[in-house]
């Protein structure tokens, strides 16, 4: 069991790095499709708020959520693994 936690803790600090830094990039290319979407079309009103609303519309999408499988995943595998040796 501490070997496990011993494997998890560092698992779960690299992931979050990951998650993070997927997250701040996904965010950031929607911002930049929003931008050109806006210089694209050459919509009228305020930009930011055009930026704003698309980003919060971003942030209830399923992309949003599918990046959640950067712990799913390999914590699942993990899970299998620990799993498949111990009980078959």
């Amino acid at each position: 069991m501490i070997a496990l936690l011993r494997l998890l803790v560092p698992l779960l600090l690299v992931l979050t790095l990951i998650y993070v830094g997927l997250s701040l990039y996904s965010r950031h290319r929607r911002r930049q499709k929003l931008i050109a979407r806006w210089n694209s079309n050459r919509l009228t009103g305020d930009r930011e708020i055009f930026i704003r609303r698309g980003l919060a519309k971003y942030d209830h999408s399923l992309r949003r959520k599918l990046i959640l499988g950067v712990y799913v995943i390999p914590l699942g595998v993990i899970a299998i693994i620990v799993y498949y040796t111990n009980f078959t």
